[in-house]
């Protein structure tokens, strides 16, 4: 039990109601602990959130299916919602400043944001949420039109970091300073800052107190993106298509019956690849092999659990640097990530 009043057992009732896309005795069971006294910030972060990371665990276990997640993830947001209604006046004094709340470009994972969004309204600001992929140019129309004091973006996936410099850096050409949070920007928000950001916060109640600490927020971050990886990762960009066609081939030549249907199993398929190489992209964008790295051990235990031998990576990993021998910053990275597999492998073999 947690100090604002939400027990396990309330926890495990809560999970259940998700599980059951019990979308009534969800509501009923958040907004029953708001009217009883339990702030309603608490009730973002200490039940819907924690819940929904456990909903994502239970997908990536495949335990659930897609369906599944995405029947419970619509009713945590609705329970956002249901939540934010109940709550009682905004705990800050007065109007802090106006902030705009968007994912980055290629994020679908909206909740996230918009538990950030609740909870900053919550401490008095006047927020406008523009919801999931806010594309450079949506975010900078919103901007000239409505004057934010500040940017927060969120997000969740690394391989969509280049796609956040994008909007980092169009918002530092708008004269808008921008906070981030979400995993995507790595431990501590270490890429956050490589990209240009003025702060992070590692959650919303994070953002909160980070931005009131430090307002009115200012630019002060600063880009340290190369120009040898833009140009590196505009060459993996450039032939995406082509490499991708290759990774498929080069599994279906070690491992004929992995994802060679047709249909839904294909689409995943597909997407795994794509996933794989933009992290790739990715870490090549802001010179760290964590990036590919950490998908690459998200990869092995998603194919795990899905009874499918993790040894595919290796053969996915190879087939890459076969094709991309002429970009060193690029091979560096494939080494990293194979290095890497090899030291799980190892592990998972190990007596204990």
């Amino acid at each position: 039990m947690s100090g604002t009043g939400i027990t396990d057992v309330v926890r495990a009732d809560f999970d259940t109601r998700l599980a059951d896309a019990d979308e009534d005795g969800a509501l009923e069971l958040a907004v029953g602990l708001v009217t009883s006294g339990v702030s309603a910030e608490d009730v973002l972060l200490g039940l819907v959130a924690p819940a929904q990371v456990r909903v994502g665990e239970k997908w990536e276990s495949g335990e659930w299916t897609v369906a599944r997640e995405h029947a419970a993830t619509y009713v945590s947001r609705r329970a956002v919602d249901a939540v934010a209604a109940a709550a009682r006046a905004p705990v800050g004094a007065g109007s802090p400043g106006h902030v705009l709340v968007a994912c980055g470009d290629g994020e679908w994972h909206v909740l996230p944001s918009h538990i950030l969004a609740e909870v900053l309204r919550l401490r008095g600001f006047q927020v406008r949420s523009l919801g999931g992929s806010v594309s450079p140019g949506e975010l900078l129309s919103d901007v000239h039109q409505n004057g934010p004091d500040v940017v927060a973006l969120s997000c969740t996936l690394s391989s969509n970091l280049p796609l956040a410099h994008r909007q980092i850096a169009t918002c530092r050409c708008a004269g808008v300073p921008v906070i981030t949070g979400g995993p995507g920007f790595g431990p501590q928000g270490i890429w956050a800052y490589t990209l240009g950001a003025d702060l992070y916060a590692a959650d919303a109640r994070g953002a909160a107190e980070a931005l009131l600490r430090h307002w009115p927020p200012v630019l002060c971050g600063e880009s340290s993106v190369q120009a040898d990886a833009v140009a590196a990762y505009a060459t993996l960009v450039r032939r995406r298509p082509e490499l991708l066609d290759h990774l498929a081939h080069a599994l279906r030549e070690v491992f004929p019956a992995l994802w060679g249907g047709t249909g839904r199993e294909h689409e995943e398929g597909a997407d795994f690849l794509g996933r794989l190489l933009d992290s790739l992209a990715a870490a090549v964008f802001v010179d760290d092999e964590r990036v590919f790295t950490g998908q690459l051990a998200f990869a092995a235990r998603y194919l795990s659990a899905r009874s499918v031998e993790s040894r595919c990576l290796l053969v996915l990993t190879d087939a890459l640097a076969d094709r991309l021998h002429g970009s060193p910053r690029t091979l560096d990275t494939l080494s990293a990530g194979r290095r890497s597999l090899v030291a799980r492998e190892a592990d998972c073999h190990r007596p204990e």
